[in-house]
């Protein structure tokens, strides 16, 4: 009786043990996004949160704090929360521009991330154009320097800085059209106030399919394949001078607090690691033509800092930043 008993404290104790011992995560985490619901940046993060907490054996509970500029209120709120894992932060490589937009007073290197990806842009023209390949598009803009007007969301955004890279890549100058985001822009085109437009393939997909728009081309590397459209061909067969610009593109994912321990990083990488090669996170993926990058580390840093600097230093050059990038330690790309 007393060795059996002897031999139950010994097997209660090695489980009290193991639990208390349980790194992290020990409760549910939560994942802030910094733009609103329903938005890509807040379904990308929803997806991944719950194929992550599959692997953590913990929720991840997403929630939304929108306002100020570039996700700053969003960020703001999730930095100030401890540097301990169990707070994460949905973001956005439009999150970079809340710097010189005067609504984060840091460099974006505070934050380590983790990015599932983002859908690719295309260039599109109105079927009332007569442009049928890029090539006749680059010509006739090449023939008439800005006699062609084109939107692409607001000025300095990641589909702005396509634009501009495709009139650097290529010698051509269109006439900038800026609207305060893609579904705008994609409007404008609807109602002939413009002639191209340029936005992810994601926004873009049912204009396309319904004959709203006529994709030119990809601004990837690759081709690409879509389905009831067929493949939009690459920039970059008849530009290969678009490779010293491109690509630029989205970086949609979430973040946690840079000087998180270690350890917990690593708990979150492995998770992440996992989730991203789901069949779930691959079906999602290809319904809504997005590229999976999963990055972390060093290499999702350098992407982010990239990001960063070219971004800050196109909105300060065209003089729609408040701050200077140099003030914040940005370099110029």
């Amino acid at each position: 009786m007393k060795k059996t008993l002897i031999f139950c404290l010994v097997v209660l104790l090695a489980i009290t043990t193991g639990a208390y011992a349980k790194g992290f995560p020990k409760r549910d985490i939560t994942n802030v996004v910094v733009w609103s619901a329903g938005g890509g940046t807040d379904t990308c993060n929803r997806i991944i949160s719950a194929e992550m907490a599959k692997f953590l054996g913990v929720n991840v509970n997403v929630i939304n704090k929108t306002g100020g500029v570039g996700g700053s209120v969003g960020m703001s709120f999730a930095y100030k929360r401890p540097a301990d894992g169990y707070t994460l932060c949905g973001l956005s490589e439009s999150c970079v521009t809340a710097g010189v937009q005067g609504g984060w007073s840091q460099k974006m290197d505070v934050w380590d991330y983790f990015i599932v990806g983002g859908s690719p842009d295309v260039i599109s023209v109105t079927p009332d154009t007569p442009y049928k390949t890029l090539a006749d598009l680059i010509e006739a803009a090449k023939k008439s320097p800005k006699g062609i007007k084109a939107a692409a969301s607001a000025a300095g955004s990641i589909h702005h800085l396509n634009l501009l890279a495709v009139e650097e890549g290529s010698g051509a100058k269109f006439s900038f059209i800026p609207y305060k985001g893609s579904a705008p822009s994609q409007n404008a085109a609807m109602a002939g106030e413009i002639s191209v437009v340029v936005t992810s393939l994601a926004e873009q997909q049912q204009l396309l399919r319904g004959g709203k728009l006529r994709p030119l081309a990809m601004l990837i590397p690759d081709a690409f394949d879509v389905e009831g459209l067929g493949t939009i061909p690459s920039a970059f067969k008849s530009y290969p001078n678009l490779s010293k610009y491109l690509p630029i593109s989205q970086a949609i994912g979430f973040a946690v607090r840079a000087d998180a321990p270690t350890d917990v990083k690593a708990e979150l990488v492995a998770a992440f690691k996992k989730a991203i090669a789901t069949d779930k996170l691959k079906t999602w993926a290809k319904e809504n033509y997005y590229l999976l990058s999963g990055k972390t580390g060093a290499e999702a840093r350098d992407e982010f800092n990239a990001l960063e600097s070219n971004f800050a230093w196109t909105l300060w050059e065209l003089k729609a930043a408040k701050i200077d990038p140099a003030s914040l330690g940005i370099p110029k790309p």
